[in-house]
């Protein structure tokens, strides 16, 4: 199902961009009658190239695949990234070409210089922060270590450390030598376990095997497990993740859970498949059966929408992805906005729900546009502690 948040980027992009054709075009009709006519086409070429490129970057339905292939993966992550850049350049023309026509008491250069620097900065910015965002802070891997105190954990679980890495998402913007960074820095970390939880890849044809050779590579005393992102589900790889990663020894707990001991304590951990947003009637249905009372009980949940169900079934921590922190996110008034936030509040970081716990990671890779702004790649690394 095409998601609302896709519906509203396609309908504010097609405005932006029939306002910019209507500019561009008024510019050609300057020209001789040969030139209108080449700028007119090469404008409508321009036009549904772009059209094209936003329509192949929604994804209607788990089952369909628009025209794979590293084309329409270039296409689509061009057309999104000059959609988002020209939105926030119409925003700025918008605010800045009233400014202009505001009567002057004296003709003043430099004042006029001055307001024409800024106006060009301003128009010239969200090019310089894609760029950035694209080449430096895309591959800014960062360590987040973050201590959570839990009522009632077992002594021996006490310092428990949990390495999440999440939303890797190996493709063309994230090659398996930048995973293999991210995996000696998880090494680096001696965790007690290693969590993944899910969007090893992004779309069908994306180099999986890779992923999970890199994945077998972490070295923990409990080693790894893992639950499916929705990507899985889009490339139709469930079941070959699973089968794959069962073959070098990780786990993907597939409404499954996996008892471990630490001493003379035991941390059952619990993992689902994505569950759509969508689907928020259904949340964890097949859930609250893993939860073994009077234990530690840990969820592996690619959505952190489910926690308040996570929360409200028994769980005492729930380790999720799926946002990428935003990806690119921008603080106003200490209030980060991001297009994550149309779809959760569970964000980034660390939530609590009575005595539940979440952790939601930024991740590692990108998805549509390859650049991170305001939320850089993150390794987590989760200690348990007693409340």
């Amino acid at each position: 199902m095409i998601q609302p948040f896709d519906v509203l980027e396609l309908l504010i992009f097609l405005t932006v961009q029939w306002r910019i054709t209507t500019l561009w075009l008024r510019a050609a009709r300057r020209r001789t009658a040969l030139w209108a006519t080449i700028l007119a086409g090469a404008v409508y070429l321009f036009d549904a190239l772009m059209v094209l490129g936003w329509l192949l970057d929604i994804k209607p339905s788990p089952n369909v695949q628009i025209a794979p292939g590293l084309l329409s993966l270039a296409l689509g992550t061009a057309a999104l990234a000059y959609g988002y850049s020209a939105t926030l350049i119409v925003l700025v023309r918008a605010i800045l070409h009233p400014l202009q026509k505001l009567p002057a008491v004296e003709f003043n250069p430099f004042r006029r210089r001055v307001l024409s620097a800024a106006g060009n900065l301003a128009v010239a910015a969200p090019f310089v922060a894609l760029a950035y965002g694209a080449l430096v802070e895309r591959l800014d891997f960062q360590v987040r270590e973050v201590d959570i105190p839990m009522p009632g954990l077992p002594d021996d679980l006490d310092g428990l450390r949990i390495v999440q890495i999440s939303d890797i998402h190996l493709s063309p913007f994230l090659s398996e030598a930048q995973l293999a960074r991210v995996i000696d820095a998880a090494n680096g970390l001696r965790a007690h376990l290693a969590a993944i939880t899910g969007d090893l890849i992004s779309q069908r044809g994306d180099p999986i095997d890779a992923c999970i050779r890199q994945l077998a590579r972490l070295k923990t005393d409990a080693g790894a497990v893992g639950c499916m992102g929705n990507h899985e589900r889009y490339a139709r790889l469930q079941n070959y993740t699973a089968a794959a990663a069962a073959r070098v020894g990780i786990p993907f707990l597939r409404d499954r859970s996996l008892p471990l001991r630490f001493g003379k304590a035991t941390l059952n951990i619990a993992g689902v498949d994505y569950q759509p947003f969508s689907d928020k009637a259904k949340y964890l249905s097949s859930a609250a059966g893993l939860v073994v009372p009077g234990e530690t009980n840990v969820l592996l949940s690619h959505n952190p929408d489910v926690f308040p169900v996570a929360a409200q079934q028994g769980y005492n921590l729930m380790l999720a992805g799926h946002t990428h922190g935003g990806q690119v996110s921008v603080e106003i008034l200490d209030q980060a906005i991001n297009p994550a936030r149309f779809f959760t509040p569970y964000v980034y970081g660390l939530y609590r729900q009575g005595p539940a716990a979440a952790y939601v990671t930024r991740g590692i890779g990108t998805i549509g546009i390859p650049a991170r702004i305001g939320a850089p790649p993150e390794i987590s690394l989760v200690r348990l502690r007693k409340a």
